[in-house]
């Protein structure tokens, strides 16, 4: 995508071959456009900022409307912002849905393990289950690394 500028000042954005056409009605201009010619127009091809890292939980994160000149390049970038505490509330409530359903087939898998025609559980099988149990009480609840759970007894 294209920008028209004046300098270090935005004219339009988006601003498409199809526009440089219109606004330059008695020129031939190329398939591929270089650098000279876009510079000759006024024009500027606009180069996309890779998202930057935020805190998922408490900021939202946005493509820019407008680029802005950073080092000499039109850059389209991004916006942070800080969530509501009802947007925290939010996230945390599907995070925690999440755990759950994730610990809840997890018990699943192991129920089989306390059928009364098997053999008793191991101790480990039991304090996996528990541990399982008790997930909601960990101090990264619900926002849980691997690390976090308990790992299954073979």
């Amino acid at each position: 995508m294209y920008a028209k500028v004046n300098g270090s000042e935005l004219v339009q954005y988006p601003y498409s071959f199809k526009d440089l056409r219109n606004d330059n009605p008695n020129t031939s201009f190329p398939r591929s456009l270089s650098t000279e010619i876009l510079t000759a127009f006024n024009a500027v091809e606009v180069q996309k900022a890779d998202e930057p890292t935020y805190d998922k939980r408490t900021q939202t994160c946005q493509r820019a409307e407008n680029p802005t000149l950073v080092d000499g390049t039109w850059t389209l970038g991004w916006v942070i912002s800080d969530k509501t505490a009802a947007e925290i509330t939010e996230y945390d409530e599907i995070a925690a849905g999440v755990a759950r359903g994730k610990r809840d087939s997890l018990l699943a898998e192991t129920d089989w393990w306390a059928l009364s025609d098997t053999p008793s559980m191991t101790d480990a099988q039991s304090t996996y289950r528990q541990a399982l149990r008790d997930i909601t009480s960990h101090a990264n609840w619900p926002h849980l690394e691997d690390a976090d759970w308990p790992t299954k007894p073979s």
